[in-house]
């Protein structure tokens, strides 16, 4: 057939394609432009425009984290200054800073910034893996998630409604040798930030010391909303992710800086996963903009980034991971499961947004 012929032919394939799905009661899969979706996991350190201009171009709302690195004030002036030019743009999760946890006054003074926080809009609190992998108390012992002295913020954050979204441990390729680590941006992390490479840090506690923290601080707070950031660092099995999340109902994780991890397992494995667990899985990328970056190069990137991750998550075409070449087939999700990994899941988690 004539390249003709087969354009003719396309809008009644489309067309028979709208009536089977009307038949059959599936929704049509919506286009990347035409639905509205949320990337629950952005970092803005900057106080231009051009980063949420890119997310309204694509129709996208952002969470925007701050994070207990590096100047966490300066971090909630930059949150301010987008309020001013992107108000109903995106929503933002405050966090709280650690450095004076061995002083008397820390939990009184973590408590006031966190009631400040709320009261400026902050709709969740980040906890950051400096806990468990930098923090230590008086006597040189790491401190852990679990740990008691957390009760009270947790339990405030938990009285106001908020929801606690935890970056803690790393994936397990953080403890193993470059040439075993499973995922090439892996490898291209720790080789920039060899301090978290803890393999190079064999007294540092364990990735099962990590996870079991984690799980524990889960068990005493039964009613917290957690999300696990970086699908709470059990990238490696969808086995003991599933199993996490069915121990813990009131959890839900996003998918940040992991999509790549989760592509190099077997693909209908990770399709039923999305499937069993589709109220339980948020879209998010990690990206960042930080002052000192070309803005159009980094809104770049952003823009490549979602509209492949949507390709990977609404068709069933091939895409390929990066760093690695390797080429995979897209999960190809029915619409009502893409709208709540990209839009409703966020909503549900993160109420405020």
């Amino acid at each position: 057939m004539s390249f003709a012929g087969k354009q003719a032919r396309a809008p009644i394939l489309v067309f028979f394609v709208l009536v089977l799905s009307a038949v059959m009661g599936a929704e049509p899969v919506p286009g990347f432009q035409s639905l509205e979706k949320i990337d629950a996991h952005l970092h803005v350190r900057y106080n231009g425009p051009e980063f949420l201009n890119q997310a309204a171009s694509d129709n996208f709302k952002a969470v925007l984290i701050v994070v207990d690195h590096g100047d966490l004030p300066q971090q909630l002036k930059f949150i301010e200054r987008q309020k001013a030019i992107h108000p109903n743009r995106f929503r933002f999760v405050t966090s709280f800073p650690v450095d004076r946890w061995n002083e008397a006054g820390w939990e009184q003074e973590t408590l006031r910034l966190l009631d400040e926080s709320f009261r400026s809009g902050a709709i969740g609190v980040k906890i950051w893996k400096n806990v468990g992998m930098e923090l230590r108390d008086k006597e040189g012992r790491f401190v852990m998630i679990d740990n008691p002295r957390f009760d009270p913020v947790i339990n405030f954050i938990e009285k106001h409604g908020k929801t606690l979204t935890g970056h803690l441990g790393e994936p397990r390729d953080c403890w193993l040798p470059f040439d075993q680590m499973a995922s090439e941006s892996n490898r291209r992390y720790y080789r920039s930030h060899p301090e978290y490479h803890m393999y190079q840090h064999p007294d540092f506690p364990s990735y099962e010391a990590q996870i079991g923290a984690v799980e524990r601080m889960l068990e005493k707070h039964p009613k917290l909303r957690y999300v696990g950031c970086h699908v709470a660092s059990v990238e490696w099995s969808l086995e003991k992710l599933g199993q996490m999340l069915d121990r813990f109902p009131n959890i839900a994780v996003d998918l940040a800086a992991r999509i790549d991890d989760l592509q190099l397992h077997d693909r209908e494995a990770v399709r039923q996963f999305f499937m069993k667990y589709q109220d339980r899985l948020l879209y998010a990328t990690d990206l960042e903009i930080a002052e000192g970056q070309n803005p159009q190069a980094v809104c770049d990137r952003l823009h490549s980034r979602w509209t492949e991750e949507w390709k990977y998550f609404s068709t069933d075409q091939p895409v390929t991971i990066q760093g690695t070449e390797k080429k995979v087939q897209g999960l190809a999700l029915p619409a009502e499961v893409l709208k709540k990994i990209y839009q409703t899941n966020a909503r549900k988690w993160y109420p405020g947004i």
